[in-house]
């Protein structure tokens, strides 16, 4: 896609900025995609500040204290104490010095699963106020098609600046996989797209300084639509082998049998894998932003509701076979000692945001089991009023066990050391295949 041949002052002005990395470079939103952006800002030479809320968080990044998994705590370390490039503030002001803003804050849903934007508001709101010409500024935070220009600009606007003439606007949707070593911030590839004027030239040249592979679309509810058909195509895939492993309960067919024998057909198919359900903060929230939308223009998502609907049940699928495979070995739900092995919401990550686990933990709770976790990545979580903290993973706590539920799939745990001591075992990962010791214990999903 050609970008315009001719720019306006203040769009030239931000990308000799960009390329000469003498913009400064404020991030909204510290959390798992706005501080790994960060990282990689100042790593190639940026000024940069990051802003929060949370005043525990700003100290902990200006004391060089990393907090999340994706960003390593030598790199945050130097960038902020060592080098001087990174700070953190939670005085909004600042952002009146800043070239770029970029936000990454939280989309949720309301209780009814519409959309709630009071972060993405609030975020803009706060820019409005100290906005001046010459600066560009794009959300990051996975939304619906349409937000950038239907929600943000007018705030930005009502100022009297001009979108693409005063200032530019464009949206990014973040990538982020937690955990995945292989794809990071720098080399994934970054979807593009802006709101109008020079707009797109502007963020083609922020985002170039730090991505390896940049990728325009002709607008900003192009990019908007990209990132929630991205988090939808797994949704409904997931949901797909989810109804599948709840066919299979019933056919009394092993689900991973078949799941891995599909695997093998060098064309035509994808492999995905059943759990206990879906969580993070894209795949159970995200479809239900493009869900809302298409309301708008009359238009009914019915694959989108219904994986929302088979996803939602996998939580009350599992307490149901956990309770079955008790009561066949003679043993009732209530009062039950239960282990949990895994409060985050996927493997090797210390993210429990919509957690599966979650819920299921609270379900047994619920029916009267007394339940305990093990999480090495999750030494602590709050239910409700209760402060539980993750019980270390030894053979007295598995035999003091009458159920070991395995809802996350954690690489540091021994799964042979599980099974081999553990009364029961329920696992809804596949984390014990090829545990031969004492088989006839281990149930699978």
């Amino acid at each position: 896609m050609s970008t315009r041949t001719s720019t306006p002052a203040h769009a030239a002005d931000l990308i000799r900025k960009f390329e000469n990395r003498s913009a400064r470079v404020g991030v909204v939103g510290l959390g798992y995609v706005g501080l790994p952006l960060a990282v990689e800002k100042a790593r190639v030479g940026f000024q940069v500040v990051g802003f929060d809320r949370n005043p525990t968080r700003v100290a902990e990044v200006n004391l060089g204290v990393n907090y999340i998994g994706d960003v390593q705590d030598s790199d945050l370390r130097d960038l902020v104490l060592e080098h001087k490039r990174l700070e953190a503030t939670c005085e909004w002001s600042r952002l009146a010095e800043m070239d770029a803003v970029v936000i990454c804050v939280p989309t949720p849903l309301t209780r009814n699963l519409t959309p709630d934007l009071q972060f993405v508001e609030a975020a803009t709101r706060e820019v409005a106020r100290r906005l001046r010409p010459g600066q560009f500024i794009c959300l990051e935070s996975t939304t619906y098609p349409g937000t950038t220009e239907e929600v943000m600009k007018p705030l930005l606007e009502a100022t009297g600046l001009r979108e693409g003439v005063d200032f530019h606007l464009a949206f990014s949707p973040e990538r982020v996989d937690p955990g995945n070593k292989r794809y990071t911030t720098r080399n994934t590839s970054k979807v593009v797209g802006a709101a109008g004027g020079s707009s797109l030239e502007v963020a083609l040249c922020f985002y170039r300084q730090t991505i390896v592979e940049v990728v325009p679309v002709s607008s900003a509810r192009a990019a908007e639509m990209v990132k929630v058909f991205e988090n939808t195509f797994r949704a409904v895939n997931i949901a797909l082998v989810n109804e599948l492993a709840m066919l299979c309960d019933r056919m009394d067919l092993d689900v991973w049998e078949v799941l891995a024998a599909a695997a093998t057909k060098p064309f035509g198919i994808m492999p995905f894998l059943p759990g206990p359900g879906v969580g993070g903060h894209c795949i159970p929230l995200d479809p239900h932003y493009l869900e809302w939308k298409a309301r708008e223009f009359n238009f009914n998502t019915r694959f989108i509701a219904l994986a929302g609907e088979i996803n939602r049940r996998m939580p009350e699928f599992v307490l149901a076979k956990a309770m079955r495979l008790l009561s066949d070995h003679g043993l009732g739900l209530r009062a039950a000692r239960v282990l949990v092995l895994g409060m985050a919401y996927k493997k090797d990550v210390e993210d429990a945001r919509e957690s599966p686990s979650a819920e299921i933990f609270q379900l047994l709770v619920q029916r009267g089991a007394r339940v305990e976790y093990h999480d090495p990545h999750v030494p602590r979580y709050r239910e409700g009023d209760q402060d539980l903290r993750s019980q270390p993973l030894t053979a007295e706590v598995l035999d003091a066990a009458d159920l070991v539920l395995i809802l996350t799939d954690h690489s540091a745990v021994d799964y042979a050391f599980v099974v081999e001591h553990a009364r029961l075992v329920l696992d809804t990962r596949n984390a014990t295949r090829g545990q031969a010791c004492r088989p006839e214990r281990v149930v699978r999903l």
